[in-house]
Parts: structure tokens; C-alpha cells; sequence
């Protein structure tokens, strides 16, 4: 439930990819740090604390995929 899930792939894009396309470099880093702290903020109230954790570790690794691609390293 981590990683691609099957719901968060329509006609062979993934849903990241359309949301980094459609918020370009800048705002697509802000939405990574948004679903970070979201993640961050609520796995302490949820029944699968953990998975909330490794959603948040997901979209941190990609930020820094992101930020390492952009020469900020």
C-alpha cells in the first residue's frame, strides 16, 4: 500500500508523475513536504501507525531524489 499502488495508476501514469507535471519543480517539492508532514502529523492516530510512517519516509526519499537532481546536494 506503500509503493504504486494500483489506485494511484490510471491508463499507465502514475498519479506523482501527473501532479509533478502539473505543479512544475518548485511546487511539486512543496507538495512533497505537505504529504510528508501530513503523514508525520496524524500516524500517531491511526490503526496502521507504521504504514502512515512509511508513506512519510516514501515522500521523503523522493524529495530528496528531487532536490539531489536539482544539484542541491
Amino acid at each position: 500500500m506503500v509503493n504504486s499502488p494500483e489506485h494511484y495508476n490510471f491508463a499507465g501514469v502514475e498519479c506523482i508523475d501527473a501532479i509533478r507535471a502539473a505543479t512544475g519543480e518548485e511546487g511539486f517539492q512543496y507538495y512533497l513536504q505537505g504529504n510528508i508532514m501530513k503523514y508525520l502529523w496524524r500516524f500517531d492516530y491511526k490503526e496502521k501507525p507504521i504504514e502512515d510512517l512509511q508513506k512519510a519516509k516514501w515522500y521523503l526519499d523522493k524529495l530528496i531524489e528531487e532536490v539531489m537532481a536539482d544539484g542541491k546536494s
